[in-house]
């Protein structure tokens, strides 16, 4: 006798129930950023203030939002989060090391740091160029953002002070464009509506 024995497959469907990691990511970026660049334009010193927020609201913050775009499956948001994230703490790390010790015949010279801020531009010029399929208010921060890390490479390359002065001023329009994003997203999900426009790109059908 040959039994016939029925088998079945079942489907568990996992629906992520997660909040969004990319105001937050957006608000470390954007807050430090206002604050580093405030510096920049003369406005306020470089202190313990600033080196606070590179460390713990634009490094662990936006490293923290950058695994959570990871686990969300957002290859852009995670490489973004985390190398900027990463970016703040090594631009921490670059002041403070010289000051120790065991650092202090290890000081960067304007010339390196100008190259440090220019391979920072040639990544973020490439993340700019992956924001054309995203929305307008994230062209807009990684586009300024690209025209800041260039204009302070210049200025370190050439020792043009005017030159950062101005870049300063450019970069808070960076960060303040950047804080925006991270409050649009915040308002438009509560309100369940576009309450701070977004500049979606939308796809027309073929």
């Amino acid at each position: 006798m040959i039994a016939n024995i029925n088998t079945s497959e079942s489907i568990t469907t996992i629906k992520d129930t997660t909040g969004n990691p990319a105001p937050l990511g957006l608000l470390g970026f954007g807050m430090t950023t206002i604050m580093l660049n405030l510096h920049n334009a003369g406005l306020i010193e470089l202190d313990s203030m600033i080196m606070g927020m590179g460390i713990f609201v634009g490094g662990i913050a936006q490293l923290f939002a950058g695994v959570q775009e990871w686990k969300k499956n957002n290859t852009f948001g995670a490489t973004a989060f985390t190398a900027y994230g990463s970016f703040w703490l090594s631009l921490v790390a670059l002041w403070l090391i010289p000051k120790t010790a065991f650092g202090s015949s290890f000081k960067s010279s304007e010339n390196a740091v100008a190259w440090y801020l220019l391979l920072w531009g040639l990544f973020t010029l490439f993340m700019f160029i992956g924001t054309l399929r995203l929305n307008r208010v994230l062209q807009t921060v990684f586009l300024s953002l690209t025209v800041l890390f260039f204009l302070l490479a210049i200025s370190d390359f050439t020792g043009n002070s005017s030159l950062k002065i101005f870049a300063g001023y450019e970069g808070i329009f960076v960060g303040l464009s950047a804080f925006y994003g991270s409050m649009a997203l915040v308002l438009n999900e509560i309100y369940g509506k576009e309450v701070l426009p977004m500049g979606t790109r939308t796809v027309s059908s073929s």
